[in-house]
C-alpha cells in the first residue's frame, strides 16, 4: 500500500497538539491553549502545515454542538427557568452598556450610528466555548457561579438573532419573512425547555425500540442532538443550542450514562479541532504590524467586559466575589462575534482593515481570557481565604 499524503500532516498536527497539551498541564493551565496555539502554528499564517481552514472550521462547528450536548445533559431546566432574571435582565443590560462604551469612541472617530452599534454587539458577545469548556474541567457547573454563566451564555446565543435583524435593517435588508420563523423555533424551544422543567423525567422510545444495543443507542443519541441543532440552523438560531436542548433531553431521559461513555472521545476531538480552527484565524502579520492597537484593544475589552459584567450580576444580587468571577469568565469575546462581523463587512458598515482588527481582537481575546481567568480565580481564592482566618 501506498503512504496516504495527508498521513504525514496528521501525525504532525496531532504531534504538536499532544505536545503544547503536555507543556501546558506542567504548568496548570487549560488545554484550550495549547489548542489555540496550535492552531496558530499550524495555520497559514504559522508553518501552513494545515490548508484546508474551511473543512476544519466546519469540524470545529460540530465540536462546539457536541459541547453544548454534554453540557445540556448535565443542566436542569428547572434552574435555568428559576434564573430567568439573570438571562434576560443581566444579558440587555450588558448589550446596551456595552453599545454605550462604544458610543463615545465612536462619537470621536466620527463613526456612523450602524458601526457603532455593531461594534457594541461584538465586544458584548462572550465565547459559550471557552467558558463552557473551563467550566466542565473544573467541575463549577453546579456552582451559582456557574449557573448564572451558563444562563447568560444561552441569552446570548438567543440575542444574536436580534442583532442580525437588527444590522441587516441598517444594511437596508430588513429580512422580515425570516422574523416569524425565529420566533416560532424559540417559541418551539421554550415550549420544549418548559415541558421538561414540568415533568423533570420523560421517557423516550429507545429503550423499547433497541432494547440494550447501545451501538445503535450512539446513533439515536446523535440522531437527536444533530437532528435538534439542524431544525434550529433552519429556523436561522443557533445550531448549539438546538445540541443543549436535545442534551436536556436525554438527561431528563435519564439515558445520561451510555451516551457519555460512548461520545466522550468524539467530543474532545472535535471540540479541539474548534479551538485549533480559531487559532488559525490569527494573522501574525497582521497582529505584528498592529501590535500597539490590537493590544490596546484586546486589554480594553477584557477589562471593561470583566468589570461590566460583574456590576451586573452584584446589582443583580450575587456577592462582589461571585460576580467579578463571573465578570472573568464573560470577559473574553465569543466565537459568534465572527459572524456579526462578516455581516459587517458584508454590509459594508466596517471595512477591510476594521474586519481585520475585530478578528485578530476576537481571536487574541479567546487565547489571553483562560490565563486571565485563572488569575483572577486565584487571586479572589487567596483574598476570600485570607478572610475566613
Amino acid at each position: 500500500m501506498h503512504l496516504d499524503p495527508i498521513m504525514p500532516y496528521l501525525v504532525g498536527a496531532i504531534l504538536v497538539i499532544l505536545v503544547l497539551g503536555l507543556i501546558l498541564r506542567s504548568i496548570r493551565q487549560p488545554y484550550v491553549i495549547g489548542y489555540l496555539i496550535a492552531g496558530i502554528a499550524l495555520g497559514p499564517h504559522g508553518i501552513a502545515l494545515v490548508q484546508d481552514e474551511a473543512l476544519l472550521s466546519r469540524l470545529g462547528a460540530i465540536g462546539v454542538v457536541l459541547l453544548l450536548f454534554f453540557i445540556g445533559m448535565e443542566t436542569a431546566p428547572k434552574k435555568l427557568i428559576d434564573n430567568w432574571k439573570v438571562a434576560v435582565i443581566g444579558t440587555l443590560l450588558q448589550i446596551a452598556i456595552s453599545v454605550g462604551c462604544v458610543w463615545p469612541l465612536g462619537s470621536y472617530l466620527n463613526w456612523p450610528i450602524e458601526r457603532i452599534v455593531l461594534i457594541g454587539f461584538v465586544i458584548s458577545l462572550s465565547s459559550t466555548a471557552v467558558v463552557l469548556k473551563l467550566l466542565q474541567d473544573w467541575h463549577e457547573f453546579d456552582t451559582r457561579v456557574g449557573q448564572n454563566v451558563l444562563v447568560i451564555l444561552l441569552a446570548q446565543d438567543l440575542a444574536i438573532v436580534p442583532m442580525l435583524i437588527v444590522l441587516s435593517m441598517f444594511g437596508g435588508e430588513p429580512g422580515e419573512s425570516n422574523i416569524w420563523i425565529q420566533l416560532v423555533g424559540a417559541c418551539a424551544i421554550a415550549f420544549i425547555v418548559a415541558y421538561i422543567a414540568i415533568k423533570e423525567t420523560i421517557r423516550l422510545p429507545l429503550n423499547k425500540i433497541l432494547g440494550n444495543d447501545h451501538e445503535m443507542h450512539v446513533f439515536a443519541a446523535l440522531c437527536i442532538c444533530l437532528g435538534l441543532s439542524l431544525l434550529t440552523g433552519l429556523a436561522e438560531l443557533s445550531t448549539a443550542l438546538g445540541a443543549f436542548v436535545a442534551g436536556m433531553v436525554i438527561g431528563a431521559a435519564k439515558e445520561t450514562q451510555w451516551v457519555h461513555q460512548s461520545l466522550e472521545s468524539f467530543r474532545v476531538i472535535f471540540v479541539a479541532l474548534f479551538f485549533v480552527s480559531i487559532g488559525m484565524l490569527v494573522d501574525i502579520a497582521f497582529i505584528t504590524s498592529h501590535w500597539f492597537q490590537v493590544t490596546a484593544l484586546v486589554l480594553l475589552v477584557i477589562v471593561t467586559n470583566t468589570f461590566i459584567n460583574g456590576a451586573i450580576l452584584h446589582a443583580l444580587g450575587d456577592n462582589w466575589r461571585n460576580s467579578l468571577y463571573a465578570g472573568t469568565l464573560l470577559s473574553q469575546i465569543g466565537e459568534f462575534s465572527f459572524v456579526l462581523a462578516a455581516v459587517g463587512i458584508q454590509a459594508k458598515i466596517i471595512s477591510d482593515y476594521g474586519y481585520q482588527m475585530t478578528v485578530a481582537v476576537i481571536s487574541i481575546s479567546l487565547l489571553v481570557s483562560p490565563p486571565w481567568i485563572m488569575l483572577v480565580k486565584n487571586l479572589l481564592h487567596r483574598k476570600s481565604y485570607k478572610d475566613t482566618r
